[in-house]
């Protein structure tokens, strides 16, 4: 489950989980990758969970924008 909260600043935040990633690189490779997005406001990864949580203007990225350059870096974000 990938939850969604609207906020009425024109910024969502999304909570992805994220497998694949085994060690500090491979998150801040992730965080990197998300922070690249256009329309991506903020990424925090978190290895131990394995949760990335992303601040995000709906209109210009999308849950598949993320999720395409989270793939990019070699991790996966199950349905």
């Amino acid at each position: 489950m990938n939850p969604t909260v609207s906020r009425p600043d024109h910024e969502d935040i999304l909570v992805l989980r994220i497998e694949g990633m085994s060690c500090n690189h491979c998150r801040a490779a992730v965080e990197r990758a998300l922070l690249k997005v256009p329309g991506v406001k903020t990424a925090q990864v978190d290895l131990a969970s394995g949760t990335a949580r992303v601040t995000f203007d709906p209109h210009k990225a999308t849950r598949d924008d993320m999720v395409r350059a989270v793939e990019d870096e070699g991790s996966r974000v199950p349905l």
